[in-house]
This record gives structure tokens, sequence and C-alpha cells, in this order.
């Protein structure tokens, strides 16, 4: 059986609840900017910014992670993620601001979805940890 343990992680609001990923994979939050869009087969895949001459996907993980809610998006968190085998960054839309806290990793319990690593149990709730990477992969089923 997995232990839990310590780390720093960051929470965003992803509609009426939060999520968090590590620390370790987001590099910045970066306030809304022009969406550059095109016909894509990526359905997550909504469109890139231009962050610091890097083109950044953008990638609406509401869709898995807040299902029929159409949250607001006010800020991208940008984040790492595993794309073909290499890292890249990777922009997710968020809907207010994100906190940095450190807590212990608690191993995922119960009937959660294949994305959560783990949670956080803060105050008043518990926060779903996700893998990016395999929230991304639940648009194709």
């Amino acid at each position: 059986m997995s232990t839990a343990r310590s780390g720093s992680f960051v929470l965003f609001p992803l509609g009426r609840k939060r999520f968090a990923l590590p620390a370790s994979e987001v590099s910045e939050l970066a306030r809304p900017g022009v969406i550059h869009t095109f016909p894509s087969n990526t359905l997550m895949v909504t469109g890139v910014l231009l962050r610091r001459g890097e083109v950044i996907p953008v990638c609406d993980v509401a869709q898995v992670l807040a299902a029929k809610e159409e949250p607001s998006r006010k800020f991208y968190l940008i984040a790492k993620r595993r794309f073909e085998k290499k890292d890249e960054s990777a922009a997710i839309p968020v809907s207010g601001d994100c906190e940095l806290t450190s807590s212990e990793l608690l191993p995922p319990t119960g009937k959660l979805a294949a994305y959560v690593n783990g949670l956080l149990s803060l105050e008043k709730e518990i926060v779903e940890v996700i893998d990016l990477e395999k929230v991304m992969s639940e648009e194709a089923q």
C-alpha cells in the first residue's frame, strides 16, 4: 500500500471545484492573451498562445474535469505535459486565482478517475491531484 509523501502543489479552480498539479510541473500563471485558433482534430486543444517566443497549446481540460459545467476562464496555468514522447508546455484555462500549498499527497481511494494521482486533505476540502497527460488522453475515450 502507498504511503503519504509531502510536496508542493498548485491549486487551481475550475468551476465550483479545485484541482492540483505538482508545483514542479507548473511554470507560471498567465493573464488571458490572444488565443490563435485553427482547425484541429484534438478536441481539448482550443488554440495556441504565444508566450516568450514559444507556441503553447491551450488545453481546455474543463471538458473532462468540470464535465457539463462551463466555468469562466480568468487565467492560464502554464504547465508541463508529455506529448509524443517529449515534454512541452500547455496552457490550462482556470476560472480564478491559483494557490501554492505544501501538503502530504495521499494515495487515491475509492472510485476516482484514472487521471487522479492522489489527494490533498486541506482544511475544508479534499483536492484531487491530476496527471495532465492522463486528462488529455481522456478525450479519446
